[in-house]
């Protein structure tokens, strides 16, 4: 049964696709003979093509951060309380783009697309991956909507790097950003725990090196890997409120190691869902990016900083231990310390890193006052 389409809303989107039969040329030296990136917009540009806002997801999110496709689609884009006509990033304010990351497995190309060149997917031939590409393939997507410098860049984890890393990199396109939940860098434990969930997908028989079907993949590995990654993205005091030690409703197994509480249920199902929209390879090529992010570029911050001429508003979550508070006020403090304009927020949820993706009307204030400032 459909839903009905709630006023404050933007309603009705499909995606669109920007494709350019240019090659695209990646930091690591690696060529692809022609790039192709997944997105979605919301409002309308202005006639100064001033009133953009790029929106960048997380490790494992998409493009499709608003609205629904059809009236059968049950759930909403994953930001959905946030972009819309009258909310904070609002759209009859603002022209909202929203796009799938370059290495993606959601329409943009990646390590599963198709190579024009050998009619075969890419897969490990991918060339190595960095944030800096990513955000070098969003902005040509930017130049073919016609807009020179976007009013503000906006993301939450990886994207609040990716938003770190446009401030950086094309300090002339940008008059603000905001990054929630995010870092610098990863810490040796963020490391360790992606390579954690890397190793699970790669020690999968049906990885085959990265040559497998996509219809018979890695499956059990990458589930995994999804189960680990996202204990780190709740709280303990998230869980304990929601599972603490609640068994599984219904009929339980009498075997030994079958699944018997509810949070051990619902690790399953995260693992379970996830294979069915995410590619393995996808998944070890972002997480490797990520890894190798460094904003500050090792111990030289002066000269990173220098760079960056829009303002920024970096937010940490008391409740986040994957990427701490500690960690985001540093930014602040370099930037700072430096002669930039930068403020930091740090907000008190029990959802841990995802605290972002959770309706606050905290975070939803602070937002629009940012905006509009």
């Amino acid at each position: 049964m459909g839903q009905q389409i709630d006023e404050g809303e933007v309603g009705f989107v499909d995606y669109q696709d920007f494709v350019s039969l240019e090659s695209f040329h990646f930091e690591s030296g690696g060529v692809i003979p022609e790039l192709k990136i997944r997105y979605e917009t919301y409002g309308q540009l202005n006639q100064a093509k001033d009133n953009a806002i790029l929106i960048c997801h997380a490790l494992t999110g998409d493009h499709h951060c608003a609205g629904v496709y059809d009236i059968t689609e049950r759930k909403r884009g994953w930001w959905n309380f946030m972009v819309g006509p009258g909310k904070p990033i609002d759209t009859n304010q603002y022209f909202v783009i929203c796009s799938n990351v370059l290495g993606g497995c959601q329409g943009s190309t990646g390590p599963n697309s198709i190579n024009p060149e050998t009619g075969k997917r890419y897969n490990l031939e991918f060339p190595k991956l960095t944030l800096r590409d990513m955000v070098k393939a969003q902005s040509r997507l930017i130049d073919s909507l016609g807009i020179d410098k976007l009013h503000a860049v906006i993301g939450g984890s990886m994207g609040g790097m990716l938003t770190l890393q446009w401030a950086k990199d094309f300090p002339n396109r940008l008059n603000r950003y905001i990054a929630l939940a995010s870092g610098s860098r990863h810490t040796a434990q963020t490391i360790a725990f992606n390579e954690t969930g890397r190793q699970a997908i790669m020690r999968d028989a049906k990885w085959n090196k990265g040559e497998y079907d996509s219809e018979d993949g890695p499956f059990s590995g990458l589930s995994v890997a999804r189960m680990m990654a996202h204990i780190t993205y709740l709280s303990d005091v998230g869980l304990e409120a929601k599972f603490g030690r609640k068994l599984k409703q219904g009929d339980v197994s009498k075997e030994h190691f079958d699944v018997e509480f509810e949070v051990e249920s619902y690790l399953h199902y995260q693992g379970k869902s996830f294979v069915t929209r995410f590619d393995a390879n996808s998944y070890l090529y972002l997480t490797k990016a990520l890894d190798r992010f460094d904003f500050f570029e090792g111990d030289s911050p002066e000269l990173t900083v220098s760079k960056i001429q829009a303002k920024g508003l970096v937010v940490g979550f008391d409740s986040d231990w994957l990427y701490p508070p500690e960690g985001n006020r540093d930014i602040v403090e370099k930037l700072l310390r430096y002669g930039k304009e930068a403020s930091y927020v740090e907000l008190s949820m029990d959802y841990g890193h995802d605290s972002f993706l959770v309706q606050s009307q905290d975070l939803y204030q602070l937002i629009q006052t940012y905006l509009n400032s």
